[in-house]
């Protein structure tokens, strides 16, 4: 992994890009700390031209989106377009929200428009990712769902988005899933994981948490990835800080 090629998604600081102001203070922070590209995820109702003018202006490239779940699945081409405005080529469905887990036609319908987005968005010179969470590792079909999404899903329809704390944390194995996608796997993202004394799981920086990184992200380069995307849900603090600290022990000890 290059530093290069480090990126943050802006989820974690969500609450501080709510509009073009913020988020030009918000990328500036961002830029400082080291971060040379985003992903955009969760931000305000800010223009895309006023997005990438902003990231352009503080040397940041954007490297991915999360586009809505619902658009991407019924409107393509609308999430085609933002894309296209954002000089951006590749996004990641972001939440099965409204999809019942428990219903396997429900299951296999979200499959389908899956890969009919996915093809839309391949013609358009695009890829579209998954974004998994830990719903995906229910035992479907003699396996999980995650693994029924991409075996039923064309490569070049859908690629995975793969999130380190939500693999583990729905009872899979990091380093096992980036060999299964090897080749299919553009980006990941970055997400330690940590045991409170209340004995409950929570999100920390990384390197305070307990997920092997240099294996996985070893796997990772193995199958391809391009992109290694830090991201924390929530923080103890100042988000900016608990970015800080992820990205300063990613360059001590995995740049190579």
């Amino acid at each position: 992994m290059k530093i290069s090629q480090i990126a943050v998604t802006l989820y974690s600081v969500r609450d501080f890009c709510k509009n073009a102001a913020d988020l030009a203070v918000t990328a500036r922070k961002i830029h400082s700390i080291g971060y040379g590209a985003v992903q955009l995820s969760g931000l305000g109702p800010i223009p895309p031209e006023e997005i990438v003018r902003i990231m352009a202006g503080e040397g940041l490239t954007i490297c991915a989106t999360h586009e809505p779940s619902a658009m991407i699945l019924g409107e393509p081409e609308r999430a085609i377009g933002n894309l296209q405005k954002l000089g951006c080529r590749l996004t990641a469905y972001p939440y099965p929200s409204g999809i019942d887990f428990s219903d396997a036609q429900s299951i296999t319908a979200l499959v389908r428009k899956l890969d009919s987005a996915g093809a839309k968005f391949n013609a358009a010179g695009l890829t579209l990712g998954y974004h998994n969470h830990d719903i995906e590792f229910l035992r479907f079909q003699g396996s999980t769902v995650l693994d029924y999404i991409y075996a039923h899903s064309n490569p070049q329809n859908l690629v995975a988005e793969l999130d380190t704390y939500w693999v583990h944390y729905g009872g899979g194995d990091c380093v096992e899933w980036c060999q299964k996608l090897r080749g299919r796997m553009p980006f990941i993202h970055l997400k330690d994981y940590a045991m409170t004394p209340e004995r409950k799981p929570n999100y920390c920086e990384i390197g305070l948490g307990t997920l092997p990184f240099k294996r996985i992200i070893e796997e990772a380069e193995r199958s391809g990835c391009q992109w290694f995307i830090v991201e924390q849900d929530t923080c103890p603090g100042d988000p900016f800080e608990s970015l800080r600290g992820s990205y300063n022990y990613l360059k001590a000890n995995l740049i190579s």
